[in-house]
């Protein structure tokens, strides 16, 4: 494989720690071994890859998901839980500039599809992880971004003045806020084994250990190999995000961006606690920096806290983005400044210099298709796309619309596009204050 972060990032270190692994057992898959020959084989097994699997078994297609860990490893297993509204970082108004209106509605309707989808698979197939929250809101961090907030609002939302934050249980060094009425919270590792275990009972094959070492195509079929065997199939899907390689296929080289974000998660918290704070809703919600923060109070009156910002990956700068996480935690919420944080880990997310999800044919190579960069937001928009490259799969339209199914671009400086990160980072953090 080749990827740009270094080994550490791929490798146990920034995902020891992670609070998911404590609330459910990950299941036992097979190693693949020897030859297999599918309709579909899927390259991943986080939210896309499982919800393309689920659904290609549904319409009665072979399908084998190749893992190439253990399940959950990656950011479908270490995420924030946040299902929401997002997959894109460009504004409405850009997204008209570039797209046209017609197509930035129809991006829009897509993203509350996307929330939609994972709640009706919750429900449809009795999948219990943890939900809750009544949309999402985003919390004024300045002055300066509430009057943006305010310039937003529509009538989809509820703007909240600065003084109403507290009878909502939103207490904090806020300037106001703006709730949206769709979107929950969950926990993921709960929602990706619910999606696994659905699968497989439709007919999926899943198979941990079992990484995609090369790919070749004879005799109309692509074959992937594996450590230790080979799965023929006609058609392949690439599913996986930030943690993709240049060569997986060699189209994707300088196509996607992975950076990290970090989480942790304290110790329960006891009612005075709560009221200390002034903190007692279950609601997800996210600041207005650009850097953003986001943060809820589980069912198990656990606190979530989660950043963006973190560039480069070794056991030192590791180290370092847990310190800063910790004192923004502290500083924001400093009525629980002395409460321990249980856990803490990192994982990648996926960028594109579309800024937009990508869903859709892999150029030049028929029966290829590939999804990824949801920019922080995989839990809906991965789910999405996964039933959309299921459809392509399957011969059928994909319902996506112009912004999601138009073609990778390349980033600048190919494998040395990291470097293009920190000055973005910084003019960002500028911005913020």
């Amino acid at each position: 494989m080749k990827r740009i972060f270094p080994d550490y990032t791929y490798g146990p270190g920034p995902r020891q720690g992670c609070w998911w692994d404590d609330t459910i057992a990950a299941p036992d898959w097979p190693v693949q071994a020897g030859d297999l020959t599918v309709d579909v084989a899927i390259v991943g097994g986080g939210f896309t890859g499982l919800s393309a699997a689920l659904h290609l078994a549904q319409a009665g297609a072979s399908v084998a998901v190749l893992e190439a860990e253990t399940p959950g490893w990656g950011a479908s297993g270490r995420n924030g839980g946040f299902c929401c509204l997002g997959g894109s970082k460009l504004s409405h108004s850009a997204m008209v500039r570039r797209y046209g209106r017609a197509a930035a509605a129809a991006y829009d309707q897509a993203e509350h599809d996307a929330v939609a989808l994972v709640a009706e698979l919750l429900e449809a197939h009795g999948i219990d992880a943890d939900r809750h929250s009544r949309g999402e809101t985003q919390l004024a961090h300045t002055p300066r971004a509430m009057e943006a907030l305010r310039r937003k609002a529509d009538a989809e939302g509820t703007l909240h003045e600065p003084g109403e934050l507290a009878a909502l249980g939103l207490g904090g060094e806020f300037f106001g806020g703006y709730t949206i009425p769709v979107g929950f919270g969950l926990n993921p590792r709960k929602y990706l084994f619910g999606l696994a275990e659905v699968a497989g009972k439709a007919g999926a094959s899943m198979f941990q250990n079992s990484a995609a070492m090369s790919i070749g195509k004879a005799g109309g079929k692509y074959t992937v190999t594996t450590p230790n065997g080979r799965v023929f199939c006609e058609t392949l899907l690439i599913c996986t995000n930030g943690y993709s390689s240049e060569d997986m296929p060699d189209w994707l080289a300088g196509r996607y961006m992975p950076t990290q974000s970090t989480v942790m998660v304290t110790r329960p918290l006891s009612e005075p606690e709560l009221r200390a704070q002034g903190w007692t809703s279950d609601q997800i919600c996210y600041d207005t920096r650009n850097l953003l923060h986001y943060f809820r109070l589980m069912p198990d009156r656990r606190f979530l806290f989660g950043m963006r910002g973190g560039l480069f990956s070794s056991p030192g700068a590791e180290a370092a983005i847990r310190s800063q996480m910790r004192r923004d935690f502290d500083r924001m919420f400093p009525a629980w400044a002395g409460v321990e944080a249980t856990h803490m880990w990192s994982g990648l997310v996926c960028l594109a210099r579309n800024l937009t999800p990508f869903a859709g044919p892999v150029p030049g190579r028929p029966g290829m298709f590939a999804g990824l960069a949801y920019h922080g937001n995989g839990v809906a928009m991965g789910t999405y796309c996964g039933r959309a490259l299921a459809r392509l799969a399957l011969g059928q339209p994909s319902g996506l619309p112009e912004p999601i199914s138009r073609p990778l671009a390349r980033f600048p400086l190919g494998r040395c596009r990291r470097a293009l990160m920190p000055p973005v980072y910084a003019t960002l953090a500028l911005s913020d204050l």
